[in-house]
């Protein structure tokens, strides 16, 4: 049988770079993108409009499309979540509820994404085991707890085939940043490229679990093909690839283009909820349960990101001053 997939949240960070890898590799026609408020104007591919707390459009999509894949995306991130913490459950929780209920009543195979999030002060902070503390203190991390166990619940009462991974920050071009706690590494790019200067919202010290998005979607890929006997992690598996400081994402950046400032001044919440996550992730189990290894490392990391954003911006018309001191 055709695979025949729906994404949620299909035009935030992830779901900007995953639609068009499905798209790739299954075919425009055999894709389908769930909007709701933000559709990009240049979209090209199957969209169908809806939201993922009205699970009456979500199951007349998946009968009329033929859905037997998700890929539910859709989220509030940890600073959004607590801006608005009662619209972060609805989203985060209900929506993934309903999704889980059809994967349940239609057979669907599902991907939802967890987070470090779901990790707090309690937790170990260095190479963070598999199975460890969960005490977060934010509510996108106690949506993200309730989350795992939501999926783990619906795949030993129901069987239903949800996969998931805790995904660390995530750095990516193709999206504009939002207000995760670890997009300062995609906004101090921007900051680059647009004025040479950046103020981080974060300490200069403030490690964190990292990850480019090529390495995210690869891996999210990956563990969708896996046979499901593979699968011995039905919260989420720990997901990880390397790991940098603001301080230390600059002096790359800085090698070249020597004049770029970075400052600091630190936002109490997002320096709290930084404090509160793992600064490193041990995850052997999902290396050796389908083989995943990262591939992008900080310096390469850096130069993609720099060339990618340039002809981003240069795409939309946007004028960028020229680089003092730029060494190619």
């Amino acid at each position: 049988m055709a695979k025949k997939i729906l994404v949620t949240g299909a035009f935030g960070l992830v779901g900007s770079d995953l639609v068009p890898a499905l798209q790739k590799k299954y075919g425009k026609a055999n894709v389908f993108a769930l909007g709701n408020k933000t559709i990009p104007k240049d979209f090209s591919g199957q969209l169908v409009k809806g939201s993922v707390v009205d699970k009456t459009s979500l199951e007349r999509i998946v009968k009329s499309r033929k859905i037997n894949e998700v890929y539910h995306l859709a989220g509030l991130l940890s600073v959004g979540g607590e801006k608005n913490p009662a619209l972060a459950w609805e989203v985060n929780v209900q929506g993934l509820r309903n999704v889980l209920e059809l994967a349940r009543d239609y057979k669907l195979r599902v991907f939802w994404p967890s987070s470090i999030a779901a990790f707090g002060p309690t937790t170990p902070k260095k190479m963070t085991p598999q199975n460890t503390i969960l005490e977060p203190t934010t509510m996108y991390g106690v949506t993200k707890v309730t989350g795992e166990l939501l999926c783990q619940y619906y795949f030993t009462r129901w069987g239903v085939d949800v996969r998931s991974l805790r995904y660390p920050g995530l750095i990516g071009y193709q999206a504009p940043p939002g207000d995760g706690t670890t997009e300062y590494s995609v906004h101090i790019f921007y900051g680059l490229l647009k004025n040479n200067t950046y103020s981080c919202f974060l300490k200069a010290d403030a490690r964190l679990p990292m990850m480019y998005i090529d390495d995210a979607i690869r891996g999210t890929m990956l563990l969708m093909q896996a046979p499901s006997k593979n699968i011995s992690i039905r919260t989420s598996y720990n997901f990880a690839a390397i790991n940098f400081t603001p301080k230390e994402l600059t002096a790359e950046i800085k090698k070249l283009y020597p004049a770029f400032v970075c400052t600091y001044k630190p936002d109490p919440v997002k320096q709290a909820i930084a404090e509160s996550w793992p600064q490193s992730i041990d995850d052997t189990v999902a290396a050796k349960d389908w083989g995943w290894k990262p591939e992008f490392a900080l310096q390469k990391l850096t130069n993609i990101m720099i060339k990618g954003l340039k002809q981003k911006l240069a795409s939309k018309g946007e004028a960028l001053p020229a680089q003092a001191g730029f060494r190619s």
